[in-house]
């Protein structure tokens, strides 16, 4: 029968704390909040790498880059107008004044050096004409494509109270096998946005699932060869 104490650590590892292993990108505050709402739509650059917007701002570094092309929008909410595109107060407030587009070329990229896995997905708007994303293996959208979609077309509107035409978002994603280190985003200039770009996740802004931490690992460990010292020590004083 086992003791008490290994019973104990049993059960503490199924109550132990566990981190999601989901990230997500608002594209909020490339545009500066004083600033909402403007029409200057900067780019994106390395304002999620260590680095700054082409405006200067700068953001979390989750280590990832964007290529040249890639803006950041200014989203409309009730009462300011600064694109044709809104969230249409969907999801999260503070991510409803700024996304991903392109004005230039057939697509637009992101590349994560040190790698991403499980999942990968977001919310985007595209009423005349849908697009696609690919997640690859490689940097620059290269070597192997581990997950493609297409994305169809989605409704313009109703979104009551909201001035524009590229809304609502809709959700899309996908699961993938492997490490990736790009994903790129296909569609016409000027004709599709994302938003809350999430890795880790086929569902945007939730991870499919969650992970202890390493440093959980090392604690649970430490505490098990505690409490099977201390079985020991008490079977050994009843010899």
């Amino acid at each position: 029968m086992k003791s008490p104490a290994i019973r104990l650590a049993a059960a503490l590892l199924f109550a132990l704390p566990v981190a999601a292993n989901a990230q997500v990108l608002t594209f909020e505050g490339i545009l500066p909040p004083a600033s909402y709402p403007s029409t200057n739509y900067p780019f994106v650059q390395g304002f999620y790498n260590g680095g700054t917007s082409s405006i200067g701002t700068s953001g979390t570094n989750f280590g990832i880059e964007f290529s040249s092309n890639a803006l950041a929008i200014c989203l409309n909410t009730p009462g300011a107008s600064c694109s044709n595109t809104s969230r249409g107060g969907q999801g999260s407030p503070t991510s409803q004044r700024g996304g991903l587009f392109f004005l230039t070329g057939a697509s637009t990229f992101m590349n994560r050096a040190a790698g991403f896995e499980n999942g990968f997905s977001f919310f985007y708007s595209a009423i005349n004409s849908g697009g696609s994303f690919t997640v690859w293996s490689g940097l620059n959208g290269t070597g192997t494509a581990l997950g493609t979609l297409l994305l169809t077309t989605t409704p313009s509107g109703p979104c009551v109270g909201f001035n524009a035409g590229f809304c609502p978002f809709v959700a899309a994603g996908l699961n993938f096998a492997g490490i990736a280190q790009s994903v790129t985003f296909a569609g016409a200039a000027n004709q599709i946005v994302f938003d809350d770009v999430t890795f880790g996740s086929s569902t945007p802004g939730e991870p499919d699932s969650v992970v202890p931490e390493p440093s959980t690992y090392a604690l649970l460990a430490t505490g098990l060869f505690g409490l099977a010292g201390i079985a020991r020590r008490r079977r050994n004083s009843t010899v």
